[in-house]
């Protein structure tokens, strides 16, 4: 049997040959999943779902840049249900503006939207989708111009609290347990003030408590706004964010009383820093010990590796994942981590400006890693688009995880400047299809009209929202509607869900889970919620088999502090909870 750990002992001839037959078996059973006749992969049910959002900016005309960055949004369980509920952050008129000067009239009130999922299935196994706005019973009230959202039980009282980013003060909401959440920013002392757009809850010193990693954008304000030019000179556009002066991110321990110190200096992340607007969180180097991936716009990017100290150590140009395959800065977005190619170690995906082409970072198994996005053939279909939300995802639920990315320019055409026409920066979604031997395939065109229809997307969240058994996808769009993209052809194949418990009964976001497989690889998985672009996602585990499920041998729990359990005779097309003290 050879497991993803076992792939240093095993020559370059035997990891091809053994890529290459498992790409082989793959194209063999392709067509029963993603070939059914008359039905589109994907289709947007938001609307007819009661998902009503739609996203307010505060355009007037001016170009302010913040207009281009949000919203993100968060699938998360906040009612222990065992299904996904949605939260949305909402923009607002910027300055003293008021709401009578804005381009488009915006949905009233304007207020970051909590919306429970009232999913119902029946003894048939047909599913009834629904959702309700809960916002005001929940009492979630967003003050300012929302921005992104984390999610994690910070208290470990085994409910999801939510984290709201802000372009002037976040917001920490804590779950009660009873359908209602409390603003604790204060009291928590995690109120974070700057422009932050990307958060992660993240156990950092493996002491059984979430730690907050929040990334700051650019010092900003309307006061100190900055007018900028197209490139053809005489027409005004939204600014990059070398206008700006870039934010450090902060760094906040968990006391394990409901409170937070910012430990960003003594931690050594307060020397080196960019314009954030992406992070992910994984072992990269295979220490046991999680670090933290930062995505910067326009500055090079940070891999901060955990010492077991409670300090960080930047590697990103010598772990060769700061800069693009050219030695550029490029303009970083979305990020997400995984095991795409099945050796055992997590690699990076980078969403990047159209013309940049997107990155994808093949870790060597040390946190060490060679640009592929060209070879692998990713960076030619890449280069049209401007790539914000973003995750590895097996969407046919073969066992190779797939990539979607959510696209909208950032600055106009100087066609649309020229004929006057407001925030035309839609773009449409693309989905690459894993090979399984290191190569992509963008098969957008055949996935559906959901993908297809363009938008000025920025957060995505992945997870299974009706759960069926494969992963569908929330798309946030800037100063437009949300998107509900169903998956349609997943649950054609094998699948196994878990849901990856610790004894107080918290998701266990950096755990490793490993599905032990007679005679086929082992599939390596990380329970998280982060990653994307300004969201957060399903944290359950979910991984496709093919058409055939291979025998399970057993499945591993890798936790976070080290030690490591094992459950034998888990059922496949079904989610199990797997608690911590419970297997052997």
């Amino acid at each position: 049997m050879v497991t993803g750990r076992l792939r240093g002992s095993m020559g370059p001839l035997a990891v091809a040959l053994l890529a290459f037959s498992c790409s082989e078996h793959r194209s063999s059973g392709k067509a029963s999943a993603t070939s059914r006749e008359g039905v589109e992969w994907f289709t947007d049910r938001a609307r007819e779902s009661g998902l009503d959002f739609v996203h307010f900016n505060g355009m007037t005309g001016a170009f302010h840049f913040p207009e281009v960055i949000p919203p993100g949004v968060a699938l998360f369980d906040y009612d222990n249900d065992d299904d996904l509920d949605v939260f949305v952050p909402q923009g607002q008129m910027l300055g003293k503006r008021a709401l009578s000067e804005a381009l488009k009239q915006p949905q009233v009130p304007l207020k970051s939207r909590l919306y429970r999922n009232d999913l119902e299935i029946h003894e048939s196994r047909a599913h009834t989708l629904r959702f309700s706005d809960v916002t005001d019973a929940s009492g979630i009230a967003v003050h300012g111009y929302a921005m992104g959202a984390a999610t994690g039980d910070f208290n470990n009282d085994g409910c999801v609290d939510l984290y709201v980013t802000n372009l002037d003060v976040s917001q920490l909401f804590r779950n009660n347990c009873n359908g209602t959440f409390t603003d604790v920013s204060k009291a928590s002392r995690a109120e974070d003030r700057g422009w932050s757009v990307s958060a992660s809850f993240v156990d950092y010193d493996r002491d059984g408590w979430l730690d907050l990693f929040v990334g700051h954008y650019v010092y900003y304000s309307i006061d100190t706004d900055k007018p900028c030019l197209h490139s053809i000179g005489s027409l005004v556009d939204y600014c990059p964010p070398s206008v700006y002066r870039p934010q450090p991110g902060r760094l906040y321990h968990n006391n394990r009383d409901e409170t937070f110190t910012d430990v960003t200096t003594t931690a050594g992340m307060s020397r080196e820093f960019g314009p954030a607007l992406g992070v992910s969180t994984a072992d990269f180097n295979g220490d046991g010990w999680i670090d933290i991936y930062v995505a910067n716009d326009g500055a090079p990017n940070q891999l901060w590796i955990n010492r077991h100290d409670g300090t960080f150590t930047n590697t990103g140009l010598l772990a060769g994942v700061a800069l693009g395959a050219d030695g550029e800065a490029k303009g970083s977005m979305g990020v997400d981590a995984a095991d795409f190619d099945h050796d055992g170690d997590e690699d990076l995906f980078v969403t990047e400006l159209a013309r940049e082409g997107h990155d994808l970072y093949l870790n060597d198994g040390s946190g060490v890693f060679v640009e592929r996005a060209a070879t692998a053939g990713i960076r030619l279909s890449s280069l049209p688009y401007t790539g914000f939300g973003a995750a590895w995802f097996d969407f046919d639920n073969d066992g190779w995880l797939d990539i979607l990315t959510v696209n909208g320019a950032v600055r106009h055409s100087a066609e649309a400047l020229t004929r006057n026409e407001k925030f035309a920066l839609q773009q449409p979604k693309q989905l690459f299809r894993n090979l399984g031997n290191g190569h992509f395939a963008d098969v957008t065109e055949g996935a559906g009209a959901a993908l297809r229809t363009p938008d000025v997307s920025r957060g995505a969240a992945f997870g299974d929202v009706d759960n069926d058994g494969d992963t569908d996808v929330i798309a946030a769009n800037d100063n437009g509607p949300i998107r509900l993209l169903i998956n349609n052809v997943g649950n054609a194949r094998h699948w196994i869900g878990l849901r990856v418990l610790g004894r107080q009964g918290r998701d266990i976001v950096g755990a490793r889970v490993g599905i032990v497989r007679a005679n086929a690889l082992t599939l390596w998985r990380r329970v998280r919620a982060d990653g994307s672009y300004a969201s957060a996602s399903d944290p359950r585990v979910l991984v496709g088999l093919g058409d055939t499920a291979a025998i399970i041998n057993k499945v591993r729990v890798e936790w976070p502090d080290g030690r490591a359990e094992e459950w034998a005779d888990v059922p496949v097309d079904r989610y199990t909870t797997l608690k911590e003290g419970e297997g052997r």
